[in-house]
């Protein structure tokens, strides 16, 4: 929970991040914790990197207590104006950049190798390569989304996957296995974060890593990892619950692949 503290410099908490400890990595649901009343005017930033969020001049902590401090001032800004956006509560729901900086800080920088294999061990069991057999307009449907980036990868990383059709697991070469693990080094914890949460989301290490270098855009990787998904809409609409999960996820891909962006030097 959230607290504003007494007054100290080392006292303005940021919204809670995503435990360490969930399963598949640090990424967790943080939206039903009890949020804090706005106690701040404004929010801004400091002026030399690393770049510090303040409010109200004072220097942001992560749950940890840590500095909350950003290596790119486009990021550091965009994170300001989370904080500049909150109404009379501060919802962490509406802040998903705060919320990934946290985690970089707290939990991703103290595990870097163990978040990098993660990402790898989804590639192992990647969405892209299990095929549907039947019917054909969804085997096509999947080979025109997904094969782009079974060539990019191979052309790109050096890595050739083995694509399967049903869905028996199928070891992946570990050749194939190592090229996406160069492919996340330097290992930088803003960064990794990003890419486990897209990863997790889309459970496809590929298409983060294509989108991550430029072959996809955000909304090309998502509708990719969707290909069944829309197919099955297609055929026989789409529930309201579903709907709303999906448009949930989708909020939290697109903010996890503006951070990538946003941590690019300018």
């Amino acid at each position: 929970m959230m607290t504003a503290g007494n007054g100290g410099a080392d006292d303005v908490p940021a919204p809670d991040g995503p435990a360490s400890g969930a399963p598949k990595g640090p990424i967790t649901d943080t939206m039903l914790k009890p949020m804090l009343k706005r106690f701040y005017k404004a929010a801004s930033i400091s002026e030399r990197a690393p770049f510090q969020i303040l409010l109200d001049g004072r220097p942001v902590k992560t749950p940890a207590k840590r500095a909350l401090v950003l290596p790119a001032r486009a990021c550091a800004e965009a994170i300001a104006a989370e904080w500049q956006a909150q109404d009379a509560l501060i919802n962490p729901a509406t802040m998903p950049l705060t919320r990934f900086a946290n985690t970089a800080i707290d939990a991703v920088s103290e595990t870097l190798g163990e978040v990098a294999a993660d990402i790898v061990s989804y590639a192992g069991r990647d969405l892209l390569c299990y095929r549907a057999e039947a019917p054909s307009d969804l085997v096509c449907a999947q080979a025109a989304k997904w094969d782009p980036v079974i060539t990019w990868a191979e052309k790109t990383l050096h890595a050739r996957f083995r694509v399967v059709t049903g869905i028996l697991p199928v070891d992946q070469p570990p050749a194939a296995l190592s090229a996406v693990s160069e492919a996340l080094q330097p290992h930088d914890a803003f960064r990794l974060t990003a890419l486990h949460v897209m990863t997790t989301l889309t459970g496809s290490a590929l298409l983060s890593i294509a989108h991550a270098r430029g072959f996809l855009s955000a909304a090309d990787a998502w509708s990719a990892a969707h290909a069944d998904e829309d197919y099955q809409i297609a055929l026989w609409g789409e529930d309201y619950e579903a709907a709303d999960r999906r448009a949930r996820r989708t909020t939290e891909f697109l903010a996890a692949c503006r951070m990538l962006d946003l941590l690019r030097p300018s």
